[in-house]
Order: C-alpha cells, then sequence, then structure tokens
C-alpha cells in the first residue's frame, strides 16, 4: 500500500481549513497513468470552491484541492503508450492537482515542451485555456480596441498577449505597481477603481469595441456605460452578470491537452510570458493561499510538492 499527502478541507472557510492529509492514490486503470506532482498551481476558483463563494459551488466534503499541476509520470495503466514512465507531463485535474501522486486519464495531460520551466507548466492549465478561449470567444482583429481588466493577474496577463496577437489595441486595467510590465507586453494601462470609465474615454476616445474582463462587476459597469456590446463582453469573474445581461462567459472549464502544450510551447520560444509570483513549500498551503486572495499577485502563485521542486524554493 502506498501512502501519500494531498491538501484537503473538510468544512467551507478561509485557508485556515486547507491541511496536507494521508491517502491512498488509487493504482493507474486502462488509460491512466500516475504522476508525481512537482508543481501544483493555484487559482481564485480554488478559494471560491473552498469558501462557498456566493454559494455557487457545492461539492462534496471532504474535499482535494487545486486543479494546475505538473510533475513526472511513474505508472502507466493498461493500453497507455504515451506518456511513458519518466516522461515529464502537466495538465489539470479539479480539486485533486494538489497532491504527490495523482492518477489521471493519460489523453488528459500534455509533454512538458522542450524549453519550458517546469514551475510554469505547473500554473498552466486553468490560466491558459481560460484567456485563450475568452479571446477567441470574441473573435478580435487589428480593427478592436480591447480592455482586459486585472490584467496582471494569470488569466488577464496570458489574455493581455493572446488579445494582441489578434492584432487588437489592448487597454489593460491594474494596480500602478504593474503599469510598466504591462507596457512591456504592449498593453496601455490604466488605474482602476473610482473614475475609471473617465479614464477609459480619455486613453481611447473613439471607443472599446470588446472586454475580457477578469475582474468583474465594476469592468462590466464601466464597458456597458461606455456603449460595449453585452455580446462583445466576456466575463469569467461575473457568471451571474454574465446571465442577467447576456455577456459571454467563456472560460476553460473542458480539459484540453492539445491546447495546452500549444500554449506552453509560444511560452517555451519566448512568445508568451507567464510570470511566477511566488513559489512556497507544499506544507505552507495556507500562506500560499494568503497570499493569492490578496489579488496583488503578478501571474501565478504555486506550490514546490516534491523534493525536486522544493530545491526551486531554496534557490529562489
Amino acid at each position: 500500500m502506498i501512502v501519500a499527502k494531498r491538501v484537503q478541507y473538510s468544512q467551507p472557510g478561509g485557508p485556515e481549513v486547507l491541511e496536507l492529509v494521508d491517502y491512498e492514490p488509487s493504482v493507474p486503470q486502462a488509460g491512466q497513468i500516475q504522476v508525481q506532482v512537482r508543481f501544483a498551481g493555484l487559482n481564485p476558483i480554488d478559494w471560491k470552491i473552498r469558501s462557498r463563494y456566493r454559494g455557487l459551488y457545492d461539492g462534496p466534503l471532504p474535499s482535494g484541492n487545486g486543479a494546475d499541476f505538473s510533475g513526472v509520470v511513474v505508472a502507466v495503466g493498461e493500453g497507455v503508450t504515451q506518456p511513458q514512465v519518466g516522461d515529464l507531463v502537466f495538465g489539470g485535474a479539479f480539486r485533486q492537482a494538489q497532491a504527490e501522486l495523482l492518477t489521471v486519464p493519460a489523453d488528459s495531460v500534455a509533454l512538458i515542451p522542450e524549453g519550458l520551466d517546469e514551475a510554469i507548466a505547473g500554473g498552466l492549465d486553468i490560466v491558459g485555456r481560460t484567456a485563450w478561449n475568452s479571446v477567441e470567444s470574441l473573435g478580435m482583429t487589428a480593427d478592436d480596441t480591447v480592455l482586459v481588466s486585472a490584467a496582471a493577474g494569470g488569466v488577464g496577463v496570458l489574455a493581455v498577449q493572446f488579445a494582441k496577437r489578434t492584432g487588437a489595441r489592448v487597454i489593460a486595467t491594474a494596480s500602478e505597481r504593474n503599469h510598466d510590465f504591462l507596457r512591456e507586453l504592449g498593453a496601455e494601462p490604466v488605474s482602476y477603481g473610482d473614475g475609471l470609465v473617465d479614464r477609459l474615454r480619455e486613453i481611447a476616445p473613439a471607443g472599446i469595441t470588446a472586454v475580457l474582463d477578469t475582474h468583474g462587476a465594476d469592468t462590466i459597469h464601466a464597458a456597458l456605460e461606455l456603449g460595449v456590446a453585452p455580446e462583445r463582453i466576456n466575463t469569467i469573474a461575473a457568471p451571474d452578470l454574465a446571465k442577467e445581461l447576456g455577456l459571454g462567459n467563456v472560460g476553460g472549464t473542458k480539459p484540453d491537452a492539445a491546447k495546452i502544450h500549444m500554449i506552453g510551447a509560444l511560452i517555451a520560444a519566448g512568445e508568451v510570458v507567464l510570470p511566477i509570483e511566488a513559489i512556497y513549500p507544499f506544507a505552507a498551503v495556507q500562506d500560499a493561499y494568503r497570499h493569492q486572495e490578496t489579488g496583488r499577485a503578478r501571474g501565478k502563485i504555486l506550490l514546490a510538492v516534491d523534493e525536486v521542486a522544493q530545491q526551486r524554493v531554496t534557490e529562489r
């Protein structure tokens, strides 16, 4: 019998309800692989599920935690020819990924492209698919001026870059400490908060034609006040408003190994960047979420799960 550790919570609440517990990972069955996890990413959806945010999430308890991961394949089930034992892979496992050993479908992971940092791979699944799908949903062209809200966060920073690849002009809301960084990505930064509508009118007097919202109601109401058509607003932060107002709510709900491999290859080639804000030891998961829940992280926060990843914490 193999015993490993995973992050688990048994009641709704803040980071304090998260704990490391022993569990018995399942043996890979036909079509499955087992991964020794090295890095596991944090996402806002994690704390929304854990805290029962606005009553939107009501899964069974106790529950595992996290979605993004990267690691090395240590066992394969019957019929699996790819990936093989020893391959470095990344992907997602909803409410499960923050674990030392993870059993997942073989076709749900992608090989880590040559040149892609394992840590970045460990935080890529949800933000990569969400940013790509939300940009794609609006069919942007070089004729568009697009607003990306909370543009320095994990989804936002990728959405800025994917939108730029369509040729669109990109305006990005973020705190002032992130403005220079966003300029380096080709975006035009604007501070959020009171007076946002006036600042947007000043920077884009001809108007904004599309909105990628990762922040919430303030961005949506500003966009509508500026005359952006509801069908050209996609929000991942306010699904209730999306339903009420007829907005898009396209995100990264369905696993897509080919898509995350493609995005990973863009990062490996230096065409796209995904910054890492911090890497925490596995046992410091509560501190990692306290950091993440401030909403001020640039890019991704990660957990270093195995000994190889733990060494990275020491080196940073």
